[in-house]
């Protein structure tokens, strides 16, 4: 019988520059599946406005999805955590998964280019 050495942990991607065409190639090129709704938030919320002003709120959304989708351990504990509250019948369980959701999500915020 032959030993399989285990599977390499994926490797996960760096952020990309803070740029909306840094992130959404970054995006394409890694978590594919945001992409859909990447493209249909920039189309409302800044191509249809013609308003720039609203570059910097759809870039923190968006750099904290794709901070956690690029690693599918951390998405799939948000994604755990988020079930967990949804269907805990006791708020305060409820309200401890939310509450680390939250903290993740600002942690993400703070990941600089190259992180």
């Amino acid at each position: 019988m032959t030993a399989h050495a285990a599977e390499p942990a994926p490797v996960v991607p760096p952020m990309p520059e803070r740029t909306p065409k840094a992130l959404r190639e970054a995006i394409m090129q890694n978590t594919p599946q945001l992409l859909p709704d990447f493209d249909e938030h920039w189309k409302w919320a800044v191509a249809d406005a013609y308003d720039i002003s609203t570059v910097p709120a759809f870039m923190a959304r968006w750099w904290g999805e794709y901070a956690i989708a690029r690693d599918p351990k951390l998405d799939a504990h948000v994604s755990g955590l988020e079930r967990r509250a949804a269907e805990s019948t006791e708020l305060a369980e409820a309200k401890a998964c939310l509450e680390e959701v939250s903290h993740i999500r600002h942690r993400v915020q703070r990941l600089e280019p190259g992180q």
